[in-house]
C-alpha cells in the first residue's frame, strides 16, 4: 500500500457481511479471504483490515487505524477519544439501534434496579453497566462474560 492509504477498521462477526454488503451498495467491491484479516479492495487507496467491533474505536483512538465502523456503544465502553462522522444505521438484523437491557429470571427477587446493590452482574460491557449502577447509586460487583 501507498503511504497515501486510509487504514480503515471493518467489523468482522455478525455484523461483517451486512458491512460488506453496504459497501458493495455505495460501489465498493471488498474481497475477504476466508484466512486472512486483510481483506483487499478495488480502490487501491484502501488499506481494510477486519476487527472485532469492540476495538475498532480503541485502534482509532490509539492511531492503529485512521477510521473504522464500530457502534457507539462500543465507543462509550473502551471510552475512546474519537469523533463520530456519521451513524450508519445498518446491522446483522434490522435498522432500529442497538438497546441494552437489564434481565433477570422472570421469578427473581430482584425487580428494581436498586435490588442490585451488593450482586454480581456479568456482562460484555464492564464499563457501560458501571456507569449506569452509578448513575442509580447502586454498588454492585460487575464482571465481564
Amino acid at each position: 500500500m501507498s503511504s497515501q492509504s486510509l487504514i480503515l477498521g471493518l467489523p468482522k462477526g455478525s455484523l461483517q457481511n451486512a458491512t460488506l454488503d453496504l459497501f458493495e451498495k455505495a460501489g465498493w467491491n471488498i474481497y475477504v479471504s476466508s484466512r486472512s484479516y486483510k481483506p483487499t479492495s478495488d480502490d487501491k487507496e484502501l488499506e481494510l483490515r477486519l476487527i472485532r467491533a469492540q476495538e475498532i474505536g480503541r485502534y482509532v483512538d490509539h492511531g492503529f487505524l485512521d477510521c473504522g465502523i464500530t457502534g457507539k456503544d462500543w465507543i462509550a465502553e473502551n471510552r475512546a477519544d474519537v469523533e463520530v462522522i456519521c451513524d450508519l444505521a445498518y446491522s446483522r438484523a434490522s435498522t432500529n439501534p442497538t438497546r441494552w437491557v437489564l434481565v433477570v429470571p422472570e421469578d427473581s427477587p430482584i425487580q428494581t434496579v436498586q435490588d442490585l446493590e451488593g450482586k454480581r452482574i456479568a456482562t460484555e460491557s464492564v464499563g457501560l453497566t458501571n456507569d449506569f449502577l452509578k448513575s442509580k447509586g447502586v454498588n454492585a460487583e460487575v464482571e465481564f462474560s
